[in-house]
């Protein structure tokens, strides 16, 4: 009981990079900044002494593993990782990620186009019911026109594999395609947003609670579609780019 603590130091810095970066490291990356220190531990170690300490990252999005097994009809992987589109509406992505803030889950489902890559819709719910999907896609719908020949392209999911939404896409001639089994490269621009909405809105920002963050969240995401310039779009943001290549046609 009276014996020093050999982890004093340790917990110390660690107490200081978890202030630093406020609350947005988990163990993995304060293992990282611990070795920058020279203080080299096992990431287990690293886990079980901010375990002790009662703190953990505060911030964190995964991706929803919405997976149980063959609940309808699996569709063949049409998209086959080709991601470009040579015009709008021709090739959706879409997945669902979820967010765990203050103690609780939210749910991020949009749909993105692969011309520009613009979210054309998307539902934010605390619940992965089955209208955080059907609800997407009905917003989605509403900007197609009777020309469009679309591919929507899903992982497998057991929304997508239900008889309500594939009826949806049957009844506007909209091609399904899923990702095989395990393969999350074929739908690897829709996890490539999600990466990106995390680098530059959860990682950035302080959140006072879960109304706050959705409204940041609603914010981040026209601020994406409409400001946000990508150099494959020619320094343009999605819908600028989209607006400049309908008016040339």
């Amino acid at each position: 009981m009276d014996r020093p603590d050999k982890y004093a130091e340790v917990k110390e810095a660690i107490q200081e990079i978890y202030h630093q970066h406020k609350g947005r490291y988990g163990h993995r990356n304060i293992k990282k900044e611990l070795d920058k220190k020279g203080l080299i531990l096992d990431p287990k170690t690293v886990l079980k002494l901010m375990n002790q300490m009662g703190i953990k990252c505060q911030v964190r999005m995964k991706k929803y593993k919405s997976y149980r097994g063959n609940v309808g009809k699996v569709a063949p992987n049409v998209l086959n990782r080709d991601f470009q589109a040579d015009k709008p509406n021709q090739k959706w992505v879409t997945d669902v990620t979820e967010f765990n803030l203050f103690g609780q889950k939210l749910y991020l489902s949009p749909i993105l186009d692969l011309f520009n890559s613009e979210i054309i819709s998307y539902t934010v719910k605390f619940r992965p019911s089955f209208d955080l999907v059907g609800d997407m896609l009905e917003q989605a719908l509403e900007v197609l026109k009777p020309e469009d020949k679309l591919i929507l392209h899903t992982d497998q999911g057991w929304h997508y594999q239900m008889a309500k939404y594939q009826k949806t896409l049957e009844d506007r001639n909209i091609t399904q395609s899923m990702s095989r089994k395990g393969n999350c490269l074929d739908n690897a621009v829709i996890e490539n947003f999600f990466g990106i909405l995390k680098t530059e809105l959860l990682y950035l920002q302080d959140f006072e609670n879960i109304e706050h963050f959705i409204q940041e969240l609603h914010d981040y995401i026209y601020y994406y579609n409409n400001i946000r310039m990508k150099s494959k779009l020619k320094d343009l943001s999605p819908i600028e780019y989209r607006s400049q290549i309908q008016q040339v046609a």
